[in-house]
């Protein structure tokens, strides 16, 4: 199974809309939260379920802020991660992810994306596809046979002005 993974779009949604049309075909897209608003909207253009949390932009939302599932065999613990003080470190929601039995950790909050292994479990933040992010991102998960691979895809801009640049490939 293929995830687009995207987090903090802090209402860019069209950025979002373009991860997804440069990933290609994906089975499932997950919103890590700030803005949850925007995986409303991209709900509603592709017509497809998101699995979606929100972020501590995110007070009034309805939708659980953290939840387990499993895919492909493959425990997962969702959250934004303000909750865990990911921006100082992972050592809070590397005990949650082990209190949950989790082999696979999505978050975002930090802006900043990162794939990283701690014991038997996986930690992968997609970034920011925020026009005031430095570096804009997203990542593409691969879950099959109980394992997971993991890579992160840069957006960058042509004239290198996020706010008033043009996307490229």
């Amino acid at each position: 199974m293929k995830l687009l993974l995207l987090s903090d779009t802090h209402g860019n949604y069209p950025m979002a809309i373009r991860a997804l049309e440069k990933a290609g075909r994906v089975d499932q897209i997950v919103h890590l939260g700030d803005d949850i608003e925007d995986a409303r909207i991209i709900e509603t253009i592709i017509g497809h379920q998101v699995i979606k949390v929100p972020g501590n932009c995110d007070p009034v939302a309805a939708e659980y802020r953290e939840f387990s599932m499993s895919i492909e065999g493959v425990n997962i613990f969702i959250t934004h991660g303000d909750s865990y003080n990911v921006r100082k470190d992972l050592t809070k929601l590397y005990k949650k992810a082990v209190e949950k039995s989790a082999q696979l950790v999505m978050y975002g909050h930090t802006h900043i994306a990162a794939i990283e292994k701690i014991g038997d479990i996986l930690f992968v933040n997609p970034g920011c596809l925020s026009y005031n992010c430095q570096h804009i991102s997203y990542a593409i998960l691969t879950l099959a046979g109980g394992k997971v691979e993991a890579e992160v895809m840069p957006v960058t801009w042509v004239d290198g002005d996020s706010k008033r640049g043009t996307v490229i490939e």
